[in-house]
């Protein structure tokens, strides 16, 4: 269909924009958790859109869980792709070692947080374990498409729920004019 490309990729393209944008200009430092998935939830909010825009006008005005479920499923795994194939040339393109800033960022934050030495030496090994897997591309791969499914899974479920009720932000009627 064509409304799953069209939102996939730009809910994906807008995801990975604004990430690899943000560590561009601000590098590791500049990154968060919460701001990383406070931003696909911004951009895969397209997925609500998405799933309102069909219902409207293809269906009009009443969509099935399943028809919408299916809708955003589609959205979320052609945004995932998205983000995965972009990731993987932002990765391939540029001189960035993600893993090993993530690393260096993670065991200088629980320096600066006072660790105590165990807990940096397991912090350490527990690094070189995942610089070890992320050195695999299909394991990097699932990884990368593991950080913005399941946000846009949780977006689709409830996408579905909502629509599913007719009455839940209706299609607005044109009114005829005289």
């Amino acid at each position: 269909m064509r409304i799953i490309l069209i939102y996939g990729i730009l809910s994906g393209s807008i995801v990975i924009g604004t990430i690899i944008g943000s560590m561009m200009i601000w590098g590791m430092e500049g990154q968060s958790e919460w701001l990383g998935y406070l931003i696909m939830v911004a951009a895969l909010s397209l997925i609500f859109f998405a799933i309102k825009n069909y219902r409207d006008r293809e269906l009009g005005g009443v969509i099935k869980f399943g028809t919408a479920f299916k809708l955003g499923l589609g959205i979320s795994v052609v945004a995932g792709v998205v983000y995965v194939g972009a990731w993987e040339t932002y990765l391939q393109t540029t001189d960035a070692n993600f893993m090993e800033q993530y690393a260096d960022a993670y065991i200088g934050q629980l320096q600066a947080d006072g660790a105590d030495e165990q807990q940096l030496e397991e912090a350490i090994a527990l690094m070189e374990e995942y610089r070890a897997m992320y050195e695999k591309p299909l394991a990097r791969m699932g990884i990368t498409f593991l950080e913005i499914f399941p946000v846009a899974l949780l977006i689709t479920l409830i996408s579905a729920g909502l629509f599913r009720n007719s009455s839940f932000l209706p299609a607005e009627k044109l009114a005829d004019s005289v």
